[in-house]
């Protein structure tokens, strides 16, 4: 046997890159995800966003009150007319990395961009960057390529203070990107309701705001809302809330300095402690922070000296030493405006009480359905159960899954060629219910709702989740994506922790079998069908695979072993998902049906 030579780890081995080239090889560190533009968190929205950011901050102190930006192809421009970078500097502030003004609190008090980054890494990520500088009648221009600097202009200018940049993301990182109309007019709309009176433009449409976080939760609610939103606006701290006839769960929105946390944070949890103790207090009750947050919609807006977030893609705020003052602020300014209005006052106090008898009602339910399902059978009988389970604390069951399979036919083929150590099978029977416009207690009622939450053994908390991963295992057809969407809207409306945690999953299995006597290639779309067709050539077969019934266990084998194909499901707050899923699993039909039909493709034969 031939022995193995060790690597030599010596001086030789040991890399100094610069902070473009670092940049570049570790984009996640610096931006998060990189994407294709469809997701609103993907790599090039937040390239948009660190530029964006840097002009909303000369409003925020009061310099320029406009932002034009266009986005046209891969190519995107912003312009603001603040201060303008100082001529001396233009070079370095968009180059080098712990270079700014934001580190100086007399020039920059409440930024989001306090580490030094943000424009370097637009810089560095950019197949082409100009930034110019206009301040006082004189100009700086300077041109970059992947970071590097590739020219320079000086000179007078006509045009008034401000700073110019334009960038195109680069594609040997970004690969194949589109941007998406929908996701950069979110971000705008952001932006104006968390500065009112700045004026955002993108190419030719203004998003403007008067009223703050008001507006934002009033266009979220219009006519829902069961009593005018509680608003409240200082210069470090903003919220707004009010409670809704028609949702289910809590919708919140959650802000610092501008920036977007939709992962929450201190500040949220301090929100939401400090609401509690305030209605409390004037209901002289013992409600739970669900029975008060039920159905509540809000927003919160706070501005901070030195935010600390958990990543460099600013998700999550976590300064620990805010939380106490912000509690009492919150609960003192509730407590005022309900003490002046105590017509309000009676509504919350009436909506929490509905709540809190709803709650109870429910252990109820959950009671007579325990009991139902013990007399029935001491096993789940859809469950196909594997050897291993997944123990998040202790550290066990990695790779264990579930298979949440469309009828028996498919659940046969997995099950003869299923890892019984760590792939278990739940069964579907027909379609499931869409419980979009349904409350908690149907998960108790539905007993195909009730055996999968008991199967995933979810009901009490999701650290309890019993397989690392749950897979949508349906047809690739009409009935199939409509069952993967009603599991998705079951997961979204009940458990979107086990989504937002990177649990659920889609298995992608293959649309085609393009085979001759000699070779096999399956394919999971029709481009790949067409490339191995012309590859195999005379003698082709091609068979297309109506469901997953249809592949033998021989075949499905190589589908669920180490050459598995999954999609992971991507999770988006309420805030964001809340519209989607109502629009197209809500009680919406005509609405739906006429979007369709104007919308609908029909294949021209040829």
């Amino acid at each position: 046997m031939a022995e193995t030579k060790p690597h030599n780890y010596d001086e030789s081995k040991i890399q100094t890159l610069s902070s473009i080239d670092h940049i570049r090889k570790r984009t996640g560190m610096y931006i998060g995800r990189l994407g294709d533009g469809s997701h609103y968190d993907d790599g090039v929205y937040i390239l948009l966003k660190e530029v964006v950011d840097n002009a909303v901050d000369e409003f925020i102190m009061g310099h320029g009150r406009q932002v034009e930006i266009t986005t046209q192809g891969g190519e995107v421009t912003v312009r603001d007319f603040g201060r303008g970078i100082p001529l001396g500097k233009v070079i370095e502030c968009v180059s080098q990395i712990n270079t700014g003004a934001k580190y100086n609190d007399e020039v920059f008090q409440f930024s989001v961009g306090l580490n030094g980054v943000g424009t370097k890494a637009v810089n560095a990520l950019s197949e082409a960057f100009v930034v110019r500088s206009h301040r006082e009648g004189q100009f700086v221009e300077a041109s970059f390529k992947r970071g590097k600097l590739v020219g320079e202009k000086k000179g007078k200018t006509n045009d008034p203070d401000g700073t110019f940049v334009r960038f195109t993301p680069d594609r040997e990182i970004f690969k194949a990107y589109e941007f998406q109309a929908e996701h950069i007019e979110h971000r705008l709309r952001h932006y104006a309701y968390l500065n009112s009176g700045l004026k955002l433009s993108w190419n030719g449409q203004e998003f403007v705001s008067r009223r703050g976080l008001l507006e934002l939760v009033l266009d979220e609610v219009k006519e829902e809302a069961i009593y005018a939103p509680l608003y409240y606006s200082s210069k470090t701290l903003e919220f707004c809330f009010t409670h809704s006839n028609s949702r289910f769960g809590e919708t919140f929105w959650s802000f610092v300095n501008g920036q977007y946390t939709s992962d929450g944070g201190t500040h949220l949890s301090a929100f939401r402690e400090g609401l509690l103790k305030a209605i409390n207090e004037i209901a002289g009750g013992k409600f739970e922070g669900d029975d008060v947050r039920e159905s509540m919609v809000g927003a919160i807006a706070i501005r901070l000296q030195d935010p600390v977030f958990e990543s460099q893609t600013k998700n999550k705020l976590g300064n620990t030493e805010i939380r106490t003052d912000l509690v009492n602020r919150v609960r003192e300014e509730v407590l005022h405006y309900l003490n002046r209005d105590k017509a309000t006052a009676e509504k919350i106090v009436a909506k929490c009480q509905d709540t809190q008898q709803l709650r109870k009602e429910l252990q109820e339910v959950k009671k007579l359905a325990r009991e139902r399902s013990k007399a029935i059978s001491l096993r789940i009988p859809q469950l196909k159960d594997c050897r291993n389970h997944f123990d998040k604390a202790k550290g066990k069951g990695k790779g264990t899954m579930v298979f949440l399979c469309e009828g028996v036919s498919a659940a046969g083929s997995i099950t003869s060629c299923r890892d019984v150590s760590n792939q278990a099978i739940f069964t579907l029977r027909g379609k499931p219910l869409n419980v979009w416009d349904l409350k908690r207690d149907v998960m108790y009622k539905n007993d195909e709702m009730y055996n999968l939450m008991r199967a995933l053994d979810i009901e009490d908390s999701i650290e309890n989740l019993r397989y690392e991963k749950v897979v949508l295992a349906t047809d690739a057809d009409v009935d199939g994506l409509h069952i993967r969407n009603l599991i998705i809207t079951y997961f979204f409306r009940f458990f979107e922790n086990l989504v937002h945690d990177g649990h659920l999953y889609v298995l992608e299995t293959p649309l085609f079998r393009v085979r001759n006597k000699e070779t096999t290639h399956y394919c999971y779309s029709e481009a790949e069908r067409d490339e191995a067709s012309k590859k195999i050539g005379r003698g082709v077969e091609v068979t297309r695979f109506k469901g997953l019934g249809e592949i033998s266990p021989k075949e499905f084998k190589q589908f669920i072993g180490s050459d598995m194909r999954l999609s992971q499901v991507e999770f988006a707050p309420k805030p964001d998902s809340t519209h989607i899923l109502g629009f197209y699993m809500g009680r919406n039909t005509p609405e739906r049906r006429g979007y369709i039909m104007e919308n609908l493709v029909v294949p021209v034969e040829e």
